[in-house]
């Protein structure tokens, strides 16, 4: 077992869980005091905001329970399939366990105990509750949110209880989604839970590949990382769940397009807590860029092309990828090709969203002048969702394309045949 160099914390009334700060090789040491207690961090500021995230993030999450319900339908914990490692598509010792002792354990020397143990330790939304765009009062109109879209309306999943929580099992116009986010890479991506045929239900490993969120199924116990959609442990390893269209952006941007979106307000009944108004996380990027990553990572995965915390998105077609770092694109329209389909992306500050620019089997190109996107062929004018609001096409809408947002450090080592835009 190797030690993650950050004090520990015990919880109580939690029982064995216990605090790291999922950050490793800071060399300036300091001390700081919630509640009356004082915490030695490793490095100043960072540190110190990290160990207050997981000690948040213990003291907002419950005990796992073994069984409990699901639409209707009991889960038991106990029942999930043991891991079958002798299929697998990554080195085995690159999955790491947080143990929330301060410590991590690599998969090949983690006891079917302590698997079992960390099972669920950081919960899923399995029930999910929504309420309306006044449902979480605290919510700020700069703090971000993904976004995803269906038949029957908009959905507002909000980054900063996503931070404790990570995935929400939900179902919506019949198709059952998976709502994922990883806050160590930034990554926010909604799949699609249905694979050959079968609904999987997922839950949280503890685990870590590449610094990202491992995921399991409960159907056969295999082992996903989140960034990617890819099984990468277990009987379905190879297998890849299908992205499906979702942005993240904020909160105020996405209300204004979609005034009567439904917006995550808590699981099961219980109400997210005002405490998540705080995000540990804010500036973790910054650290990324000096090198200095939460958990182990395979430093021949890394590209030098962006630093490791820029944030990109990815845009999909067929079999084609591609990222675009929003940050150098600012705000502007990007007229690209993504295989052989023309793509624009829509670019604001800290958003990004990808479209197929094809209307009526006629390309077009895109401009973002005076505030507002427009096309050069008609000068319709387009809002960030797709959608023309004056102008000849008005009433037209793009047609979204799977993508996801993450750091780049994340997704550039672990997506195959990933290419990138540099403006």
């Amino acid at each position: 077992m190797d030690r993650d160099p950050l004090s520990r914390l015990t919880w109580k009334p939690g029982g064995w869980r216990f605090v790291t700060a999922r950050l490793r090789r800071f060399k300036r040491p300091g001390r700081f005091r919630i509640s009356g207690a004082v915490f030695k961090y490793a490095g100043l500021g960072l540190g110190a905001l990290l160990l207050a995230a997981l000690i948040s993030r213990v003291n907002e999450i419950p005990a796992a329970n073994p069984i409990f319900q699901v639409a209707g339908v009991d889960v038991d914990l106990d029942a999930v399939p043991k891991l079958d490692m002798t299929k697998f598509g990554v080195a085995l010792d690159q999955v790491v366990f947080d143990t929330f002792d301060g410590r991590f354990v690599r998969l090949p020397e983690a006891s079917e105990r302590v698997i079992r143990r960390l099972r669920d330790a950081i919960k899923p939304i399995y029930n999910p509750d929504y309420g309306d765009k006044g449902g979480l009062s605290w919510l700020k109109d700069d703090d971000l949110v993904i976004g995803f879209t269906s038949k029957s309306g908009a959905y507002a999943y909000p980054i900063k209880p996503l931070n404790f929580r990570e995935l929400v099992n939900d179902e919506i116009d019949g198709v059952p989604i998976l709502v994922s986010y990883c806050p160590l890479c930034g990554s926010g991506a909604v799949y699609s839970r249905n694979l050959e045929g079968k609904t999987l239900l997922f839950g949280n490993t503890s685990a870590l590949y590449h610094s990202d969120l491992v995921m399991y199924d409960h159907e056969t116990g295999s082992y996903w990382f989140q960034v990617g959609g890819e099984a990468i442990v277990g009987e379905l390893t190879g297998k890849r769940l299908t992205l499906l269209p979702s942005t993240t952006v904020s909160w105020g941007e996405w209300k204004r397009v979609y005034p009567d979106t439904r917006l995550l307000v808590g699981d099961d009944g219980d109400g997210f807590s005002r405490r998540l108004a705080l995000d540990p996380f804010v500036g973790y990027s910054d650290s990324l860029n000096q090198g200095r990553f939460a958990f182990p990572i395979s430093q021949d995965k890394l590209d030098s092309r962006l630093r490791a915390g820029e944030v990109v998105i990815t845009a999909e077609v067929n079999s084609g990828i591609k990222a675009y770092p929003i940050g150098l694109i600012g705000e502007n329209a990007v007229n690209d090709k993504v295989g052989d389909q023309p793509v624009v992306i829509f670019s604001l500050e800290s958003a990004g969203f990808a479209y197929s620019a094809v209307v009526d089997d006629k390309p077009l190109t895109f401009q973002f002048k005076d505030g507002k996107f427009m096309d050069r062929e008609t000068e319709s004018t387009w809002d960030f969702s797709g959608q023309a609001v004056s102008g000849p096409l008005q009433g037209s809408r793009l047609e979204p394309l799977p993508s996801r947002r993450a750091f780049w450090f994340s997704v550039a080592g672990t997506i195959p045949d990933l290419r990138l835009y540099l403006p």
